[in-house]
């Protein structure tokens, strides 16, 4: 996937995909304050939509938004983006800046290693 969102396009993002789909009237509403313009909405759903992460139904006069691309599939995307760019596509040097540098607890490194026998657990059956 090669489509970025900026930001603001993220946050709108972020209401379709708990929404899964929303008119324009309801994006507004789930914006916090202070409320962007309509006409600034329209433009980040037109860029949304020539990136192809949006497409619209039409009802009338009014247009419901929904997302194309699944949030786990977008943000996947963005971490394997990270990981080659920063880590040389290690996942290994990914994971050890990841453990050594974001302040986790014993616990949490324990869930951690849990989820990835799990994983390894899954993939060996």
């Amino acid at each position: 996937m090669e489509a970025k969102l900026t930001e603001a396009e993220k946050n709108l993002m972020e209401i379709l995909w708990s929404r899964q789909s929303a008119f324009m009237k309801d994006i507004l509403e789930d914006c916090p304050e202070p409320k962007p313009a309509s006409t600034t909405v329209a433009t980040l759903l037109k860029r949304m939509q020539n990136k192809g992460l949006i497409d619209y139904r039409t009802f009338g006069n009014s247009r419901e938004y929904y997302p194309l691309v699944k949030k786990e599939d977008y943000f996947g995307s963005e971490v394997n983006s990270m990981i080659d760019r920063f880590f040389n596509r290690s996942v290994t040097q990914f994971a050890s800046f990841f453990t050594a540098n974001t302040k986790l607890s014993q616990a949490q490194l324990k869930e951690l290693r849990d989820m990835i026998d799990e994983q390894i657990n899954d993939e060996s059956c």
